[in-house]
C-alpha cells in the first residue's frame, strides 16, 4: 500500500476507535449510502437498454392476390396510440395506466413468431400453425372472415360473456374473428424471410394475406423480436411461439380456455404454456447431466430472485405464451430484456400490474437445430436475471 494511503487509513482507523457509537452509526449509514449509489451507477451501466427501432423495421411484406411480394407497408402500431393517450393523461397529472386503454382488435388471434436463421425449421411450424388457426378461426368458420370480421359478443342468462366473465365495459360488443401471423426475422442472414413468404404463397390468396413478414436490420435477440412483434399485433389474443415448432400448436386451445377463465373485469390475462409436467419424462431424463443440473439451478435462482407469483411459475421459459389484448399495455411498453430472460420480465410485469396468470401443461418435443449454448447461455440467463431483478428493485427501470 502506498505510504500516503496507509497514513490516511491509519488516521481514519484511529478516529473511529475513539469515536462515539453515534458517530460510528453515522459512518455506517454513510458507507451504506455510498455503496448503494455505487451499485445504482453500476446497474445503470450494465442494465440492458433496447436500441431504437429503425423506420424500416416498422414495415412488413406479404403476398398479394396475384402471387407477387408486396412493397413494404407500415405495420399497425397500437403502442403509438397508447403513447399518445398516455402523454395526454400524464399532462393532466394522472400517473396511472388504468385510464389509457388500447385500440380495438381487428382479428381474434395473432401469432408472433421470432425467427433467427430459421429457413430449415420455419416451414414445418407454420404449416401446423396455419392448419390449426384456419380450423378454429378461419374464413370457413360461421360468421368469420379470412381478413378478420366481427361477431357480436353476448351475455348468457347467468351474465357470462360467451362462456366467461365479461370485461366491465363489454356488453353485446362486437368481437373480432379471423387470425394473423406476424413473423419477425431477427436479423437473419439466411433465407428466413424468403421461406416465410414462399410458404404464404403456397397457401393461396385467402390465407396468404394473413401472413405478414417483418425484418429487423440487426439481431436483437429472441426477447427483442417478440416484443417488437407484440407492438404490432391486431388480435384480441396474442400468442408468441418459437419457430422450431417444439410446442404442440393445437394446445393453443387449452391456453384460450384457461385465459378466458381467469381474465379480470378489464379482460386482462396471461396463459403460460408449461413443460413442467415433462420433467420426469424420457425426453428430459435422457438429456445430459449438465443440462439438467443447470435447469434445476436456474429454477432455484428464479425462486430466490423473483417475486412470489412469478416464482410460483414452474416453467417460465417455454416459448408458448398467450396474452389478452387488454394486458399488453401493462407489459410490452415496459420491456427491457431482449435476451433469453425476457419471459421472466414479462411475468414480473404482469405480476406488478396484478394481471391473472395461468400455467397450462402443453405437449412438447425436442427439435434438432437449437441455437442455445447450454453452458454459456445458462450463465448469461443467470446474470441477466440478477441484473433484471436488481434494476427494477433499485429504480433503474421504472413504469413511469
Amino acid at each position: 500500500m502506498p505510504p500516503a494511503l496507509a497514513e490516511i487509513v491509519e488516521i481514519i482507523t484511529n478516529g473511529l476507535r475513539d469515536a462515539s457509537p453515534y458517530v460510528l452509526a453515522a459512518y455506517g449509514l454513510l458507507s451504506l449510502y455510498i455503496l448503494a449509489q455505487a451499485f445504482y451507477v453500476f446497474l445503470y451501466i450494465v442494465a440492458p437498454t433496447p436500441r431504437d427501432i429503425l423506420r424500416s423495421e416498422t414495415t412488413y411484406k406479404h403476398i398479394e392476390d396475384n402471387g407477387s411480394v408486396s412493397y413494404a407497408k407500415p405495420l399497425p402500431y397500437w403502442k403509438s396510440t397508447f403513447d399518445q393517450r398516455k402523454k395526454s393523461i400524464r399532462d393532466k397529472g394522472d400517473l396511472s395506466d388504468f385510464n389509457i386503454g388500447i385500440e380495438d382488435a381487428e382479428v381474434y388471434m395473432s401469432l408472433v413468431v421470432p425467427a433467427f436463421n430459421e429457413e430449415n425449421r420455419l416451414g414445418v411450424m407454420l404449416r401446423e400453425a396455419v392448419e390449426y388457426l384456419q380450423k378454429e378461426f378461419g374464413h370457413d368458420k360461421p360468421g368469420a372472415a379470412a381478413n378478420g370480421s366481427v361477431r357480436r359478443r353476448h351475455k348468457d342468462a347467468d351474465g357470462q360473456l360467451n362462456g366467461h366473465a365479461a370485461p366491465k365495459d363489454v356488453d353485446a360488443k362486437a368481437e373480432p374473428t379471423g387470425w394473423e401471423i406476424l413473423i419477425i426475422s431477427d436479423g437473419s442472414k439466411d433465407k428466413t424471410m424468403d421461406t416465410a413468404l414462399e410458404f404464404a404463397r403456397s397457401l393461396g390468396t385467402e390465407s396468404a394475406r394473413m401472413i405478414r413478414v417483418a425484418s429487423l436490420v440487426e439481431n436483437r435477440g429472441k426477447g427483442g423480436a417478440v416484443t417488437h412483434g407484440m407492438r404490432h399485433v391486431r388480435g384480441r389474443y396474442a400468442l408468441f411461439a418459437d419457430a422450431d415448432g417444439a410446442s404442440k400448436f393445437e394446445d393453443l386451445g387449452k391456453l384460450v380456455r384457461e385465459i378466458e377463465k381467469i381474465e379480470d373485469k378489464d379482460g386482462r390475462g396471461v396463459a403460460v404454456g408449461s413443460r413442467a409436467h415433462l420433467v420426469g419424462s424420457e425426453e428430459v431424463v435422457k438429456r445430459s447431466f449438465l443440462r439438467n443440473l443447470l435447469m434445476h439451478s436456474f429454477h432455484l435462482l428464479l425462486w430466490i430472485l423473483t417475486p412470489p407469483a412469478t416464482a410460483a411459475i414452474r416453467d417460465t421459459q417455454c416459448g408458448f405464451k398467450l396474452f389478452s389484448r387488454p394486458a399488453l399495455p401493462y407489459i410490452i411498453p415496459y420491456m427491457h430484456s431482449e435476451s433469453w430472460i425476457f419471459d421472466v420480465e414479462m411475468l414480473m410485469l404482469a405480476e406488478a400490474a396484478q394481471i391473472p396468470v395461468a400455467e397450462v401443461p402443453i405437449g412438447w418435443h425436442e427439435v434438432p437445430g437449437s441455437k442455445l449454448n447450454v453452458l454459456w447461455d445458462s450463465l448469461n440467463m443467470a446474470w441477466g436475471l440478477f441484473v433484471l431483478r436488481a434494476a427494477w428493485a433499485m429504480g433503474v427501470y421504472r413504469r413511469t
